[in-house]
């Protein structure tokens, strides 16, 4: 074996990840080191002490094999610089150097020749040494949150680059040599100042996700038609005012985001776009739609929440694969009966537009699980509506409805019906059929009555009744033995029913603002009740029984006509606040119930 031999079998042995082959080749160099051993060890100790901030006397076999990993991670340690040594890691393939302190880094990055990933993110490049185009393995690189204003032309070297990232930098412009990445497949600009894209951009033929958001381009270059196997195109926060009509060649695009840009209509070649599943235009500037909308057959999700569409084109029945339709925030007035035909639609926003009336076709919606139709002009809902067997979130809140349909009782799937702000006098009885509804929410009606058929709302866990005129409550409300939560403030009620006291699971009773003179004796058999509120009645007295709601932390009883308060309530362990203003009750009663509760704030 010849000298030359001998000494790269030393070098292999120092530069191996195994440890016992390591500890072999530092106890050959002890015995006969070699210049290229001795030098090796030094440069790999003063690397070591630099970037690890340890102090040692000599290399030792731990030392060696984690510098000779095929991966480092030096991310968040404070460092301010790399020393030029890291180039002897001739074997590395991910360097991490993420989250330190680096203003630059030496030109001995690029004989890292076996490198595919460097992680470069949040630190304080303004550039990378032109050596960075060495390195013809790398396949993935990061450079997120940096401060960089220019790419060296040579970044167009790094042939087997697959994923660039350079989020949040200074970049006004690429260089054109980043047309020559013929590998790329994911490109991230976001955050940038970039004013345009050189048209070197279409020869990035295997890019497949382009993210631009939140930089400053006005429009895109024609070429961008060129990148035809482009799935995902991120456009949001940019002051976009067109699409150019080459858009519609991206055949493979499945994913458009063009949120919050300045856009005031869509080119017709957008329905070309045969593969697209979502496409998202929040808070843009359209007035219409192309009818080529309803071209996009593979179309899952659109969202077109705050523009200024006051209809829809009826090709919007054609989107036979929707399954999400956000409209919310328009100026709708109506909607086509076309929207019938929408078989795979799930979720359908709808609120904050000026419709008066849904057409009946929306019985069709036969997928539909959840409706938005809050803040309408809504006066009523069609019976169609009780067709719709799969919906589960149903709200209708702030609209002109006086009545409800028969038909609602059918929705026997239904969670959630949110009916707040109505002019409804009189619920029908086929509310009861409502056997899976969790939240029932009528608050703000004009309601004097409950149906008897409420009490049949077994999965009940919230009921919402205020700003009402209830006189009284039906006797079956106390076979709501699920009920968590019930808001009777702003009523007419005189009374409780007694079996309001069957309600086990009760945690929260709000009963402001009412005409109440006494309560029921079975109030305390609310066992887990929490929070209880009674202000703004005419109670002179509460039960002794009051006591026995054991985890009660809130009673709220100011503007009553109370003169004393029971003994029992110093049974109340967890009462921590306790509301008596404006009452009747004297100074030395005072002192007494502060006595009992020594651990809750009571408020005079």
């Amino acid at each position: 074996m010849t000298n030359t031999d001998t000494q790269q079998n030393l070098l292999r042995l120092l530069r191996s990840t195994d440890e016992k082959s390591v500890a072999v080749g530092l106890t050959i160099h002890q015995a006969n080191p070699t210049l290229a051993s001795s030098q090796i060890l030094t440069n790999f100790k003063h690397l070591y002490q630099q970037i690890f901030r340890e102090t040692i006397e000599n290399l030792e076999v731990q030392h060696l094999v984690s510098l000779n990993d095929a991966s480092l991670d030096l991310s968040a340690r404070s460092l301010t610089q790399v020393p030029q040594e890291i180039g002897q890691l001739t074997q590395l393939k991910v360097l991490d150097l993420g989250d330190n302190e680096l203003p630059q880094l030496p030109k001995e990055i690029g004989q890292l020749q076996q490198l595919q990933e460097l992680r470069l993110v949040g630190n304080q490049l303004n550039q990378l040494p032109k050596e960075i185009g060495q390195l013809k393995q790398l396949e993935e690189l990061y450079l997120c949150s940096n401060q960089i204003n220019q790419l060296p032309k040579e970044v167009g070297q790094l042939s087997a680059l697959i994923r660039l990232s350079l989020l949040n930098n200074h970049l006004i412009l690429l260089p054109t040599e980043i047309g020559q990445l013929k590998q790329l497949q994911e490109l991230i600009l976001e955050e940038n100042p970039l004013q345009h894209l050189p048209e070197e951009i279409g020869q990035l033929k295997q890019l497949q996700a382009l993210n631009l958001r939140k930089t400053l381009l006005q429009q895109l270059p024609k070429e961008i038609g060129q990148l035809r196997q482009l799935q995902a195109l991120n456009l949001r926060k940019t002051p976009l005012q067109q699409l150019p009509k080459e858009i519609g060649q991206l055949q493979q695009l499945t994913e458009l985001d063009l949120r919050d840009t300045q856009l005031q209509q869509l080119p017709k070649e957008i329905g070309q776009l045969e593969h697209l599943t979502e496409l998202n235009l929040k808070d843009t500037q359209l007035q219409q739609l192309p009818k080529e909308i309803g071209q996009l057959k593979r179309l899952q999700r659109l969202n077109l929440e705050g523009n200024q569409l006051w209809q829809l084109p009826k090709e919007i029945g054609q989107l036979e694969q929707l399954q999400e339709l956000n409209l919310k925030g328009n100026q709708l007035q109506q909607l086509p009966k076309e929207i019938g035909q929408l078989k795979q639609l799930q979720q359908l926003h709808l609120e904050g537009n000026q419709l008066q009336q849904l057409p009946k076709e929306i019985g069709q919606l036969e997928q539909l699980q959840w409706v938005n139709l809050d803040r309408n002009q809504l006066t009523k809902l069609p019976t169609e509506v009780g067709q719709l067997k799969q919906l589960t979130t149903l709200i209708l809140g702030h609209n002109q409805l006086a009545q409800l349909p028969r038909e609602i009782g059918q929705l026997t799937n239904l969670e959630y019906l949110l009916l707040r702000h109505n002019q409804l006098t009189k619920l029908p009885t086929t509310i009861g059929q409502l056997n899976q509804v969790e939240s029932l929410v009528l608050a703000g009606n004009q309601l004097t009555q409950l149906p008897e058929e409420i009490g049949d709302l077994h999965h009940l866990l919230l009921l919402d009744l205020a700003d009402n005129q209830l006189i009284q409550l039906p006797q079956s409300i106390g076979n709501l033995f699920r009920l968590e939560e019930l808001n009777l403030g702003w009523n007419q009620l005189t009374q409780l029913p007694s079996n309001v006291g069957q309600l086990a699971q009760l945690r929260f009773l709000w009963l402001p603002n009412n005409q109440l003179m006494q309560l029921p004796p079975e109030i305390g058999q609310l066992n887990l009740l929490a929070d209880l509120d009674l202000q703004q009645n005419q109670l002179t007295q509460l039960p002794k029984e009051i006591g026995q709601s054991n985890y009660l932390s809130k009673l709220y009883l100011q503007n009553n006509q109370l003169t004393q308060l029971p003994s029992e309530i110093q049974q109340l362990d967890y009462l921590r606040n306790l509301r008596l203003e404006n009452n009747l009750i004297p100074e030395p009663q005072r002192a007494i119930v502060e006595g009992w509760l020594p651990s809750c704030r009571v408020q005079w």
